[in-house]
């Protein structure tokens, strides 16, 4: 799965964004709800799944270890599953793309099976280190023959029965945390991960969901979540709501563009996930949650955005792990503020699709504004709310999120911001550039 030929795009102000919307289905629980059915006997059903690049390079891992997974007439993907422990030898590499997500959970699921499967992506996707991964499938008897600095292509070659562990995460990251709890699902005994800091608990929720033994706790250390092995998952219907890192780019261009009121429907807020919304609050934003209901064990409601004044604010570090991926879009609208926001305590934006921080640090600097570099954030100097200059070329750097932040900044400056390549949005939100032309009509 090769991305398309670099597709430049130049955007410019448009006037105000008004009228409601929906965004794609959420990225994280679309994976996780393929790779789940995929291991339940029977059939699955999933409405609202994301049609992205990269949740269909999952879809086409599971079918290549023998599930049957089909999108219907209806837009209704159906899933027969294999079983846990019944995955299958794939017959060739599993191509990933550019998915992080895809490649980390799959190498948790094929450790404790008795196949081996080689792991390949794109270049953006080959520069990432999966030793993360690596470290802990290992203890669990996995073996791994891996590119230099422990990066794709790689083989991984599952052991079964693996071997349960006791593993504290390093980082906090939710696809380690899963990746091991996925592998053990089919290994005797129980697994357990102890998470320092909380991340998003897409994997707990719906593991049980589908009926696995798992339990999380609290302790000293942080939270502990253990999952009882050899699981048998009972077949769902899942509808998976939309996703809050793709809402957050309409959240930041309601708020900086003039006269904008959107609203955004049916968004994912798990509180592991919530937090663009409550920096952006801080800051002045107008958001008011409409509708608030659960759907499938997760928060969802409707989003009313309208444009206001933001101030600049330290973005408190422990919003970190619930915000990962809207960091680039908060750039943006710090861009905005008024006064200086400084946003630390983020190392993980370094090792993403592109080093978000360098990345966003060079484009906010080609368009105007003042920025400083730290090793796990930035300062920056805001515009009071005036446009902010533009007049430049950015590099997106094979990475969606940078691409679509750098269009959002671009509604709001003098002079057009030319990005070199949109392509990789199609990785998470394929009618992104549609939907705002249809805001700003």
């Amino acid at each position: 799965m090769s991305h398309a030929a670099p597709s430049p795009m130049s955007i410019s102000p448009r006037g105000p964004l008004r009228g409601t919307l929906t965004v794609p289905g959420d990225k994280s629980i679309s994976h996780r709800s393929l790779m789940f059915s995929a291991l339940a006997v029977g059939e699955s059903r999933i409405e609202g799944l994301l049609e992205g690049e990269d949740v269909l390079a999952t879809a086409a891992a599971m079918r290549a270890m023998g599930a049957t997974v089909e999108r219907g007439a209806d837009d209704i993907w159906r899933v027969h599953g294999v079983g846990v422990g019944g995955l299958l030898q794939p017959a060739q590499a599993l191509e990933m793309g550019n998915s992080g997500t895809s490649t980390r959970l799959l190498m948790g699921l094929v450790a404790s099976h008795a196949i081996t499967a080689t792991f390949t992506g794109d270049a953006s996707l080959s520069s990432r280190p999966m030793n993360r991964v690596i470290d802990p499938l290992s203890k669990m008897g996995a073996e791994f023959t891996a590119s230099p600095g422990g990066r794709l292509p790689l083989m991984v070659r599952g052991l079964c029965p693996a071997v349960p562990i006791e593993y504290t995460l390093p980082v906090a990251s939710a696809q380690v945390k899963s990746a091991v709890l996925l592998a053990g699902l089919n290994t005797p005994g129980i697994t357990r991960v102890i998470e320092p800091v909380p991340t998003r608990d897409h994997s707990e929720r719906m593991l049980r969901g589908f009926g696995a033994e798992l339990t999380v706790e609290d302790s000293p250390a942080g939270k502990i979540i253990s999952i009882t092995g050899e699981a048998e998952l009972k077949p769902q219907h899942i509808v998976v709501p939309g996703d809050p890192s793709s809402a957050g780019f309409w959240m930041v261009a309601a708020s900086i563009v003039p006269d904008s009121d959107v609203t955004i429907a049916n968004v994912c807020l798990n509180p592991t996930r919530a937090g663009l919304v409550t920096a952006l609050k801080l800051m002045g934003a107008d958001i008011t949650e409409l509708n608030p209901r659960e759907v499938g064990g997760e928060s969802v409601a409707d989003l009313r955005v309208r444009h206001a004044p933001l101030s600049a604010i330290e973005v408190p570090p422990e919003l970190a792990p619930s915000m990962i991926d809207e960091y680039p879009i908060l750039f943006v609208a710090a861009a905005c503020a008024e006064g200086r926001t400084l946003a630390r305590g983020a190392h993980e934006l370094r090792v993403k699709e592109s080093d978000r921080i360098a990345v966003m640090a060079e484009a906010l600097t080609a368009i105007g504004v003042a920025v400083e570099e730290f090793e796990d954030g930035l300062a920056i100097q805001g515009s009071g709310g005036d446009p902010l200059p533009g007049g430049a070329q950015v590099a997106s750097k094979l990475d969606h999120r940078i691409a679509m932040s750098m269009a959002v900044a671009g509604l709001v400056a003098r002079a057009p911001v030319s990005i070199d390549d949109v392509a990789p949005v199609a990785t998470s939100y394929p009618n992104f550039f549609a939907t705002l032309d249809a805001l700003t009509e």
